[in-house]
């Protein structure tokens, strides 16, 4: 590890595509609230150490709106705005975090999830029909991992499917570090955000069953958490959302709902094929499958390549040091979760592991509002592929895969299996 008073560049890389940084055990150990240099240029503190993480993202005097802020670090290379201080970011800070979430909370709570998944199963089942109609070897990511939530999320939002491509681009624009030049980072902001408006506008006009309808407000709809015969019905009579307001939650709701769960289901299947005992394990008992998720969330050193990012507002004592106020810290989700003070075993995948409270969707009032639907795909996904394919194997040694780079993920490029 170089000297502490010299900055690490961020992120820091593992050795392959499944593996973690090498540097993270002697910084959880020697160095926990570590100096790194960021794509852009700008310094932030990085913390790697389970309870540093876990208070960071839940005290209040570590928040995301304060990343907009003049002298917040900012992640993205060439000046470009990052996904923590777009506009999008800040018309929702706008709105105030508690009133979004209570608002939009009542669309993503777990049951509603579960009513979901014979639908997410029947097209994992559908997209497992074409890759066996087309033959082995075979890219999970393409055939199943990146259509199955961009499916899922279209439904729900009432957004033409043929469109992922284009959802696809803008995605990886707005989770940007050194990819896409401040000029193509505009460009993707404003298109994105014009798409989202006409969207909204249509829907308006001719209001259907989906989130969107339903957020520009139809009482008469039982299936609206608003309307007081719901027995769903959340506390609270909220305004509707505004104009901008809708297309943020529109723009953000698409792109979490996607993007973050696609790399996640290829990730998750590497690692169980990565060792055929998991696989095997899992096949023989698949009422492990929630259990064989959670770890896999936790286990995986890349889903979340870069973590979350918090500006400090006072100066706050954190178990590993403290940090001054303006202090940029950034939240490393998979090296906490990777803490032996924390966790039994923790440089081994266990897909029995419980209890598993790991951080890959945060904690804290900011944690994942997505996540009740991202665990829901996963193990959906991960259902049909054991049932379907239960010979399921990798196509190429682990070492060659490869993951995205010049992102905020590091998701998997390519996913070669054969069964």
């Amino acid at each position: 590890m170089p000297d502490e008073r010299t900055p690490l560049p961020y992120p820091l890389q593992g050795a392959s595509a499944l593996r973690p940084p090498a540097e993270w055990p002697e910084l959880r150990e020697k160095c926990p609230v570590a100096r790194v240099t960021l794509p852009s240029g700008d310094e932030a503190a990085l913390l790697t150490r389970y309870e540093d993480v876990r208070m960071a993202l839940s005290d209040p005097r570590f928040s995301r709106e304060g990343l907009a802020r003049p002298d917040a670090a900012r992640a993205a290379a060439g000046g470009s705005e990052d996904v923590f201080n777009s506009p999008m970011a800040k018309t929702l800070n706008a709105v105030g975090h508690e009133r979004w979430r209570r608002m939009i909370g009542k669309w993503f709570t777990a049951k509603r999830m579960m009513a979901l998944r014979p639908d997410m199963e029947a097209m994992a089942d559908r997209l497992v029909d074409r890759m066996v109609a087309d033959g082995a070897p075979a890219d999970l990511v393409t055939g199943l991992a990146f259509p199955l939530p961009v499916y899922v999320i279209c439904r729900m939002l009432g957004v033409p499917e043929d469109d992922r491509d284009r959802f696809k681009a803008w995605s990886d624009i707005f989770l940007n570090t050194t990819r896409h030049t401040r000029e193509e980072t505009a460009a993707a902001h404003r298109d994105f955000a014009a798409y989202m408006s006409r969207l909204v506008d249509g829907k308006r006009a001719d209001p259907g069953d989906d989130l969107i309808s339903l957020l520009l407000g139809n009482p008469d709809n039982p299936d609206n958490p608003g309307n007081s015969d719901n027995p769903d019905n959340g506390a609270g009579t909220d305004e509707p959302l505004s104009e901008d307001a809708l297309v943020a939650t529109g723009q953000a709701l698409l792109l979490a709902g996607h993007e973050t769960t696609a790399g996640y289901i290829g990730l998750t299947v590497a690692h169980l094929l990565s060792d055929r005992r998991r696989w095997e394990r899992l096949s023989a008992d698949p009422r492990l499958v929630r259990q064989a998720v959670e770890e896999a969330l936790r286990f995986d050193p890349n889903g979340s390549n870069f973590g979350m990012m918090r500006y400090t507002e006072e100066d706050t004592d954190l178990p590993g040091g403290r940090m001054a106020a303006g202090t940029t810290v950034v939240c490393s989700l998979a090296a906490a979760n990777r803490d032996a003070s924390t966790w039994q075993d923790a440089e081994e995948m266990d897909i029995g592991r419980s209890p598993n409270p790991h951080l890959a969707f945060g904690a804290g009032p900011h944690s994942c509002l997505g996540q009740p639907l991202a665990r829901t795909e996963i193990q959906a996904a991960l259902t049909v592929l054991l049932r379907r394919l239960p010979t399921l194997d990798l196509a190429v040694g682990t070492d060659a895969l490869r993951s995205q780079s010049g992102l905020l993920t590091a998701p998997l490029r390519e996913l070669p299996v054969t069964w």
